[in-house]
C-alpha cells in the first residue's frame, strides 16, 4: 500500500498533459481498448468519476461501422460529450475496409481510432484480426498505412507481446511497432504478454521497457493494474508514457478519479460500487431492450463480484433476476450480505471467467 507521498507523487505524474498526433490529452490515464465492456453505458459509469485521458469504445467491426446506425447499435454509440475523449477501437484485416471505417470515426467527432492487435480470442484471431494480425505482418503494415491515409485525426494501436510465446516473437512485435510509428502512427498501447497467455500469466514488465526504449512515440501499458501501488511500479520499472486501465476500470470505475486526485481508490468503496452498480443498471435499461441489458448486466456482475471475497456466490445473487425490478432487488440483496467482504485487491480469476 502507498504512502500519502507516493500517492501524490504518482498523481502528480498521471496528470501531466500529453501530446498524442494533432491532440493534447489532460491525463495519462487511459480507458483500456477492451471487448464486450467498453460500451456506451459502462463509458458514462467511468465517467461519472472524471479523469481519464481517453475512453475506448468496444470493438467495432470496420465491415459494419461505414453504415452502422448509433441509435440502432449497441457498439457504435455514444452521446455528444464523451467525442473530445472517445476513441473507436476497429477491427477488421481489409486495409480499404478499415479505412473507410476510420473516415467514418473522424466525420463522427471521434478524438481518434484504434486498431486492434491485441484480441486473442479464437474468433477474432484466426480471421487475421486482433492480435492474428501480429502473424501477418505485411497485412498489418498494409492496413495502418491505409488508415494512417484516409484520416488526420489521432491513429492508435493496440499489441501485445506476440503471437506465439518466444523472444524472437517479441523483437518481431518490436520491429512492426518501429513499422507503424515510421507510417505515422501516433501512439500504442502495449499489453505485455504473448497471446497463448490470455490472462493467465503476470504482465511481462520486461516486455514493455524494452518495447518503450525502441519508440518515439507515446506508449500507454497495460495489464494488471489493480492498485495504486501497481500503476507506480509499472511505470517506474518501464518508463512508459501512460498506463491504460482494463477491466479493474469496469470492476471500480472510480479509479481515475482516485488516482489522479492522489485518494486510496478503496476508501469509501462499498458506497460507490453500490451507486455506480445501481445506476448502471438502471442506464442499461434506458439504453436498450431488456434482453440486451440484461446480456450486459450480468457481464459487468462477473467484475462487481470480483471485489468480494465471496466473489462466486455474489455473482450468483446478482443475477438472479430477468427484469429490471428482479435485479435490482437482486443487488440490494447482495449488497447486503456481502457487505463485510470487499477485498482491497480483486479476485483475478473471476477477471479471466
Amino acid at each position: 500500500m502507498l504512502t500519502q507521498e507516493q500517492r501524490k507523487k504518482l498523481a502528480d505524474r498521471l496528470k501531466q498533459p500529453l501530446r498524442i498526433g494533432s491532440k493534447t490529452i489532460s491525463s495519462r490515464l487511459v480507458l483500456a481498448p477492451l471487448a464486450g465492456l467498453n460500451h456506451q453505458a459502462m463509458r458514462e459509469s467511468i465517467a461519472a468519476f472524471p479523469g481519464a485521458g481517453l475512453l475506448f469504445t468496444g470493438m467495432l467491426s470496420a465491415r459494419a461501422v461505414p453504415t452502422e446506425n448509433p441509435r440502432k447499435s449497441h457498439a457504435f454509440s455514444w452521446n455528444d460529450r464523451e467525442l473530445p475523449t472517445l476513441v473507436g477501437q476497429l477491427f477488421g484485416n481489409e486495409p480499404e475496409q478499415m479505412a473507410v471505417a476510420a473516415r467514418r470515426l473522424e466525420s463522427e467527432g471521434f478524438f481518434g481510432a484504434d486498431i486492434n492487435m491485441g484480441c486473442s480470442v479464437a474468433a477474432i484471431a484466426k480471421k487475421k484480426c486482433g492480435a492474428g494480425l501480429l502473424r501477418h505482418p505485411e497485412l498489418a503494415c498494409e492496413i495502418v498505412s491505409a488508415v494512417r491515409s484516409a484520416v488526420t485525426f489521432p491513429l492508435m494501436v493496440k499489441l501485445r507481446s506476440g503471437w506465439l510465446d518466444d523472444p524472437a516473437a517479441l523483437e518481431n512485435t518490436i520491429r512492426l511497432a518501429q513499422a507503424f510509428e515510421s507510417a505515422g502512427v501516433d501512439a500504442v498501447t502495449f499489453h505485455p504478454r504473448f497471446s497463448p497467455d490470455r490472462r493467465t500469466r503476470p504482465p511481462q514488465l520486461e516486455h514493455l521497457k524494452l518495447f518503450r526504449q525502441a519508440l518515439k512515440i507515446p506508449v500507454f501499458g497495460n495489464g494488471n493494474l489493480c492498485t495504486a501501488a501497481d500503476c507506480l511500479h509499472m511505470l517506474e520499472k518501464t518508463g512508459c508514457d501512460g498506463l491504460a486501465l482494463g477491466r479493474m476500470a469496469i470492476a471500480r470505475p472510480w479509479l481515475f478519479h482516485s488516482l489522479l486526485n492522489a485518494e486510496d481508490e478503496f476508501e469509501n468503496a462499498l458506497g460507490r460500487l453500490h451507486d455506480s452498480a445501481t445506476a448502471y443498471l438502471n442506464r442499461l435499461f434506458e439504453l436498450w431492450e431488456p434482453g440486451v441489458a440484461r446480456k450486459y448486466y450480468k457481464k459487468f456482475a462477473l467484475y462487481l463480484s470480483a471485489n468480494f471475497s465471496s466473489g462466486s456466490r455474489m455473482y450468483g445473487r446478482l443475477t438472479k433476476g430477468e427484469n429490471l425490478d428482479e435485479l435490482q432487488a437482486a443487488l440490494e440483496s447482495a449488497f447486503a450480505e456481502n457487505a463485510s467482504g470487499l477485498t482491497r485487491r480483486p479476485n483475478m480469476l473471476m477477471f479471466s471467467m
